[in-house]
This record gives structure tokens, sequence and C-alpha cells, in this order.
């Protein structure tokens, strides 16, 4: 019989308009096993848990001394902690060929690991930052479309050459700040790179939207940016035990 494939979903800081659940959820319904992996946990031990698949979550900024540049005065809240806890969740995903799925927060660190930059803040709040409902509050996503690269692993999941994703990024990735043997295979219409790949490993992908979200998880219109990714990543990280 086999068994459901392991998928370590990292977890730290508590962000109130984000929830880690969310994740789990996703990754149940797409027949893996959801673990939670702590910040501090990490630090306590010597070694990472047998596993599949990774998911690095969305959170706080990435420190910007790691792309050697000085805060943007928007740039106010980081962990290096966690920046060098997920990048070695990156380091041994890819050394063991497992799965590995970057949300929000982490394609950035990722592109960062790679190498990259960050553009810092978006002015702009349309269409990528998150707004909040001025009659009851709620921090609500931005949305827009994606154009996806042909002969991409994105591509190749969502069978789309353009999909509508949500939005809750005030940083981003452009394609003058991409890392090293790092590709851009998803482009919004204002430029910002929003899915990114590494080519010869088992299964890398980034994506800055959140398909975690019940708004894109729950909602069938949105299958080519959410559940399909999530089966496609459980099922990568099948392949791996």
């Amino acid at each position: 019989m086999n068994m459901k494939p392991r998928i370590l979903i990292s977890r730290a800081e508590h962000i109130p308009s984000e929830n880690w659940n969310d994740y789990a959820t996703c990754v149940t319904q797409a027949g893996g096993v959801a673990i939670p992996y702590d910040l501090d946990t990490y630090y306590t031990q010597t070694k990472l848990p047998e596993y599949d698949g990774i998911v690095l979550t969305a959170g706080i900024d990435v420190q910007p001394g790691r792309y050697d540049e000085k805060p943007h005065p928007k740039v106010t809240d980081w962990d290096i902690r966690r920046d060098d806890f997920e990048s070695a969740l990156i380091d041994d995903a890819l050394q063991k060929k497992k799965a590995l799925l970057c949300i929000c927060r982490g394609i950035q660190l990722l592109n960062v690991w790679g190498g990259g930059s960050l553009l810092q803040h978006l002015t702009d709040r349309e269409p990528h930052r998150a707004r909040r409902n001025p009659i009851n509050q709620d921090i609500e996503s931005g949305w827009h479309d994606v154009s996806i690269k042909s002969n991409s692993l994105l591509h190749q999941i969502t069978g789309q050459n353009i999909i509508r994703v949500n939005s809750r990024h005030h940083q981003a990735i452009t394609k003058n700040s991409l890392g090293q043997n790092i590709t851009g295979t998803g482009l919004t219409p204002d430029g910002i790179v929003e899915a990114i790949e590494i080519a010869n490993t088992h299964w890398t992908l980034g994506i800055q939207w959140h398909p975690e979200r019940p708004e894109m998880a729950g909602n069938t219109d949105y299958d080519d940016g959410a559940k399909k990714i999530w089966n496609a990543f459980v099922e990568a990280a099948k392949s791996t035990k």
C-alpha cells in the first residue's frame, strides 16, 4: 500500500490576515499529509524530519541585506532567523530532489536564495497590494491576470496561457531582478514576475499569489491557479517516495 506523501509546511510569525490551516487543508485535499514545521522547532533539531515535499508560506519581508540593499522606508519587519530557516529548507529540498512549492513570501525568498533581488515596495496599490474593506474592515485581495510561458512547468500544470489570480503583496520580483538559473514563467500585464521555476530540479515552483486561500481554493473558477497546482505538487511529492 502506497503511503501518502509527507509535506512539510513552514510556519513562523502570526499574520492576522493569513491562516496556516488553509495550506494544510489544500495539501490534505490533494492527497498529502500536512506537517507543520515551525521556525522554533527547526532551531532545536539536528536534522529535518522525513518528508516528500515542502511548502514555503507567506509572511513578513525578506531582510533586504540578503540581496545587498538597504531597507526601503516601507520595509520595517523581517526575521533573519526565518530567512535562514527557509533557505535551509530550499537547500535540502533541491539537494534531495524533493517537490518544492514556494508561495508569496516563498517565491521572493526563492529568488533571493538564487542570487536575485526584490522590488522592495510597490507604490501603486492596484492591482497587487491587499486593501481594507471600508465597510467591514476585512483585508481583501487584489485580482489580476498572469500570462504563462509556454513549455514551462506552470503551463504543463494549468494547460492555460492566461490565468486569473488573487494578489496580496507589496514587494515583487521583476524581469531584471531574477536570480541566476531562475526562469520567470508567469508575468502580469504591468511586468511583475509572479511565477518562477528552476530547471534541472525534480519539481520547483514559486508563485506570488495565494492558491491556499478559500477565495481561490474554494472556487472552481480558479482551479487553474489553485487546485491544479496543489494536485500537481502532491503528485510530484509522491514520485519521490
